[in-house]
Order: structure tokens, then sequence, then C-alpha cells
């Protein structure tokens, strides 16, 4: 895919980090991060285990509080303020490396809980909303089948519906594929290549460089709790500056 979705989309800012800190007791996860994100554009970040990438996409989407800088989505500044942080969530659809479903809820069920109790949609209109969704991620199928009877694979399409119902303006993916069978990544990484192709904003931690060629923006690389280097794809795998990048990349391209 050509790297022309920036250029094409608005560049109205979705997401604002500056000087964004996190601790963890005496750790320091996150140590003065700037990022900005636009509208329409898809961001990779990479890097090794422990190197706060996840803590900053949950720091975004307060799952976990920043101590120091500031955080703004969609013009909505991250505070204490409860209504904020409820605003914000409404923005970010988010997708665990877990899939997280009710295993007592069939598929559909999955997907129509929040817009029925969340958006006070009527079960109708969840329930329409909803096996469109499952069509779009490919298993319409499925709709009446419990988790438990549904592949990895299924389960983490119905997670992405799941996000989707919401109807969210950003989408997080947090190592979306990593407890999934080899066989079984492909049919998660087609939706989201087709969810970035149609214009969504999304921000994906991830190790599938390459999923990060053919739909990123830009390719972030992360180590010790801050921004190392980033650059278009086309220029990340072949032109990248810092020695830390270079061994990181040395190593999971011939893993």
């Amino acid at each position: 895919m050509e790297n022309e979705r920036s250029e094409a989309s608005e560049t109205r800012e979705m997401i604002i980090c500056r000087d964004v800190h996190k601790w963890f007791g005496d750790f320091h996860v996150l140590r003065g991060v700037n990022l900005t994100l636009t509208k329409g554009e898809v961001v990779v970040i990479c890097g090794p285990s422990g190197s706060g990438k996840s803590t900053l996409i949950r720091t975004i989407n307060r799952l976990e509080e920043h101590q120091k800088g500031d955080i703004i989505v969609d013009g909505i500044e991250l505070t204490h303020d409860i209504r904020n942080v409820h605003a914000i969530r409404k923005e970010i659809g988010m997708v665990f490396q877990h899939f997280n479903l009710f295993p007592h809820l069939t598929a559909l069920q999955n997907v129509t809980l929040a817009p029925v109790y969340v958006r006070r949609w009527s079960k109708d209109k969840a329930e329409e909303v909803a096996r469109q969704l499952l069509q779009r991620v490919g298993i319409p199928e499925q709709a009446d089948k419990f988790p438990g009877q549904l592949s990895g694979g299924q389960q983490q399409r119905v997670a992405i519906a799941r996000a989707l119902a919401m109807q969210p303006k950003i989408m997080f993916f947090d190592e979306p594929t990593s407890a999934l069978d080899p066989e079984m990544i492909k049919e998660v990484l087609d939706v989201m290549i087709e969810l970035a192709k149609g214009g969504m904003t999304m921000i994906v931690v991830t190790h599938e460089m390459g999923f990060a060629r053919e739909v990123s923006n830009r390719i972030i690389f992360f180590d010790e709790g801050d921004i190392v280097e980033e650059a278009p794809p086309d220029r990340f795998f072949t032109e990248c500056k810092e020695p830390r990048t270079m061994l990181f990349l040395s190593q999971i391209l011939t893993t």
C-alpha cells in the first residue's frame, strides 16, 4: 500500500502527548514521551518487552494514570475529571492481547453489550449493528456461538467487532496477535488492514513487521520508557540511525 494516507487525511490532531511521565512505585516506566497522531494516521509501536509501549496506550485511555505531562484526545484533555475520562474512552476502541470476552455470552451478545448499556441503544439496533460488524470482520456465521466454541482468531475478531460497536474515532491494538497460533494471525491482521485502509486512526503495538510495512504511516521504536526512533516504514527498515534500533531489527527480522 502506498504511504499516501497521511497526505489524503485531515491534519486534525487526534492525540497529543507532551512530556508524559508514568511511575509504578520507583520504576519510571514512561520518561517524557512526546507523540502526536493525526486523523487517519496509522502508527505502529514496537520495542522490547518491558519498554513501556503497552503502558503508553493504556495511559492514553486512562487504564493507567500518568503523573506528569499532558494528554489530549480529540481536543479533550485527560485530567482527574471523570467526565473527561469517560469522554475520551468513548473516542477510543481498545483490543487487547487476550480477548477478554464474556464466556457466558454469545459472540453477538458480547458485541451488543456496551452499545445497549453505555450508549443506550435499543436491543434491535444494537443487534443490527453487531451483525454488520461480525460480517465486516468475516465471521457472521459465528454470531450465536460462545467464545469457548471459537478459535483464537475468531475470538479476537469478535473483540475487534466489540470495540468497533462503540463507534470509536481511534482504535488501539495492544499486541493483538501475540496470543494466537501462527495460522490464525493472518485472519486478524487482514481485519486490521481493512480498518487501516478504511481511514481509521490507529495505534498498534505489535512486532508484525509485515503489517507495519504495508499500512503504517510511521513506525516508532520504543525503549526504556521513551521514543528512541521514528520514521516512515520505507526509511525505518533501511535508514534507521540509532544502534539500539538496528540491534532490535537485526533480532526481530531474523526470527
